[in-house]
């Protein structure tokens, strides 16, 4: 980016000191005071010339610790500036750093003088409170002259980008929390490892003769191998309610934001939990290949602008074959939706979260959804906030629940 030149409160001073006293000095036929106008209109000019190229002198780097950082968390930026010029020093360096307004105020710091070949660190701290990617930067440099007439000013480098991810909040396991064992565990062995209860094959040439199991060997009368360790993963699949219509206004207080944190939570607790996670919005899938993976498409869902949750819906409805959890974070829901919804079926639970401060016409049409859910079996929660979710998700989630659960309750 070129330059930007202007002159100080200073140089614009002395300027017009030098006019007023050549002016002066003409009409009433003073030479010394037109010697004087003379050289305080010059000395501007003359100070220009003494940062001529001192802002492309100026290199700087900016580190970001992290660049991925929950909602709500510090992030430190370190930024060093130099002066790459091997002879010419630089009279006098300001820097600021440009920051959207979520991140905060643009710092900014006064270097002053820097040397050839000196380079001199600063840093500071930034806090997003609400979910996002974040340009930072890029550093805006000022180099004024000696005397403080004229200063230069100029963007250097490209952004770097601070990704926050939403903020979580820690559930119980379900395979602890349901109080789930054996069949009913997340993630259970097929087959033993151990001695104690193996499940023994034959011998196969090529098998690691450490996997010999003597006991069955023994029993069997021929070399038996204990089968490698297999796992059973169970299935859930996730819809999250992104419309505008169904959430209204934004910002860290609204409706959108807390459907995101509660996708959040439960995705990372089942993914942690040992499940394979299908995760979506009524436009799209969302990778869940991990954890961290999911936080960060999380991190960038915008808004959608699609009236109907219909197709996602149609989405939530294609994995109910093989699926043994199945939950669906929700905005306001027309009564057709809900019973649209409320046919899905699954081989679990099927929880349906809804947000109370959603865009709901009226709360009459909140406690129609949740009674036409409830009667198809969905295990309805009513949420102002990913913090309740804690203390309503075991139960909500347990394989063994009977009947309506309606933990949470609804806007009135």
């Amino acid at each position: 980016m070129r330059p930007h030149r202007t002159l100080t409160a200073r140089g614009v001073f002395m300027l017009v000191c030098g006019l007023v006293a050549l002016v002066a000095g003409l009409v009433v036929g003073q030479r010394e005071l037109v010697g004087v106008g003379v050289l305080l209109t010059a000395v501007p000019a003359l100070s220009a010339l003494t940062v001529l190229g001192a802002a492309s002198q100026i290199v700087h780097s900016r580190t970001l610790s992290p660049t991925r950082t929950p909602a709500g968390r510090n992030a430190q930026v370190r930024v060093r500036v130099g002066n790459s010029s091997p002879t010419w020093p630089v009279s006098s360096l300001s820097v600021e750093d440009t920051l959207p307004v979520p991140l905060g105020h643009e710092p900014r710091y006064t270097i002053g003088y820097l040397g050839p070949r000196a380079v001199r660190d600063v840093s500071y701290l930034i806090r997003a409170s609400v979910r996002g990617s974040y340009p930072v930067g890029p550093l805006r440099i000022g180099v004024t002259d000696p005397l403080g007439c004229v200063r230069i000013s100029r963007d250097v480098g490209a952004p770097s980008h601070l990704l926050v991810t939403p903020a979580t909040v820690a559930l119980p396991a379900l395979g602890g929390a349901a109080g789930s064992q054996g069949e009913d565990s997340p993630r259970r062995s097929v087959s033993g490892a151990g001695e104690q209860d193996p499940v023994p094959r034959e011998y196969r040439y090529g098998d690691d003769l450490r996997r010999v199991h003597w006991r069955s060997t023994a029993k069997h009368g021929e070399l038996m191998v204990r089968r490698d360790e297999q796992h059973w993963r169970e299935n859930s699949a996730i819809l999250l309610d992104t419309r505008l219509r169904a959430h209204g206004a934004g910002g860290l207080t609204g409706s959108l934001e807390t459907a995101v944190s509660v996708t959040a939570s439960v995705a990372v607790n089942l993914i942690d939990s040992g499940h394979e996670v299908r995760l979506h919005t009524e436009r799209a899938r969302v990778h869940t290949a991990s954890a961290a993976g999911v936080l960060d498409s999380l991190a960038v869902a915008e808004p959608s602008p699609t009236d109907e949750l219909f197709g996602g819906i149609g989405m939530l409805a294609e994995t109910r074959g093989a699926t043994s959890l199945m939950v669906a974070v929700l905005g306001a829901l027309s009564p057709q939706e809900a019973d649209a919804l409320s046919r899905v079926s699954c081989g679990g639970p099927r929880v349906a979260v809804l947000c109370s401060h959603a865009a709901w016409p009226d709360p009459a049409t909140a406690h129609g959804v949740h009674d036409v859910l409830a009667t198809a079996g969905w295990r309805v929660l009513f949420l102002s906030s990913a913090a309740e979710l804690p203390r309503l998700w075991s139960r909500a989630a347990a394989p063994t629940a009977a009947g309506p659960h309606t933990p949470g309750r609804g806007p009135r």
